[in-house]
């Protein structure tokens, strides 16, 4: 480094200061970019990994299995019912919202094991869903009132629950501690599955 008589420093050799030589990026800032590509290329196969592979033969077979499942009749489920449907110990997957419980199994690439919203399979989602919260947290292992949910998280319930019954096929009934569930006739099954559809 040399003062060239105004007052600032310049390093031999490189007389337009940026340190490549012959005209080229600065060493610094190629090291830059190559560990910036090198960490974009690890978090690209990351996500492959977590999320590309479940279309693979396993999700295949999964998807396949769970379309060749016939329409479940309607029927209402305990918690502890419904929590055997997680897709984990049954391809069926269920979960409850706002007492209602929708078969959940044809979104099992988000409800399934491996699935983003998976957390919720074989669960009353209803607190989850209306405080935006995908932790163990926001699920009880007992009947949950949703009592203590202010009217913006009830709301949000409700409109979960209206989406719900767009875009999946509705089953019976979360029961309460002690309630007893419907007898429900094959008439009122097929009315309610044609309605839906």
């Amino acid at each position: 480094m040399a003062d060239d008589g105004d007052g600032r420093l310049r390093t031999e050799g490189s007389g337009s200061g940026n340190g490549g030589g012959a005209g080229g990026p600065p060493v610094g800032e190629m090291l830059l970019n190559v560990g910036l590509l090198a960490l974009a290329l690890l978090a690209a196969y990351r996500l492959y990994l977590r999320w590309g592979t479940r279309s693979g033969p396993g999700g295949a077979a999964r998807q396949s299995q769970a379309a060749a499942l016939p329409r479940m009749k309607r029927r209402d489920f305990s918690l502890e019912q419904l929590r055997e449907f997680d897709g984990a110990r049954d391809p069926r997957i269920l979960l409850a919202v706002n007492g209602k419980v929708f078969d959940v199994t044809k979104g099992s690439k988000f409800y399934g094991p491996e699935g983003p919203y998976g957390i919720f399979a074989g669960r009353d989602a209803s607190r989850g869903l209306a405080t935006f919260c995908l932790d163990k947290d926001a699920l009880r292992d007992e009947y949950d009132d949703l009592s203590d949910l202010n009217a913006v998280q009830m709301e949000s319930v409700r409109e979960w629950e209206m989406q719900f019954k767009e875009k999946y096929d509705y089953v019976g009934r979360l029961l309460k501690p002690g309630e007893e569930p419907s007898e429900y006739t094959d008439e009122e099954d097929t009315k309610d599955h044609t309605k839906q559809e």
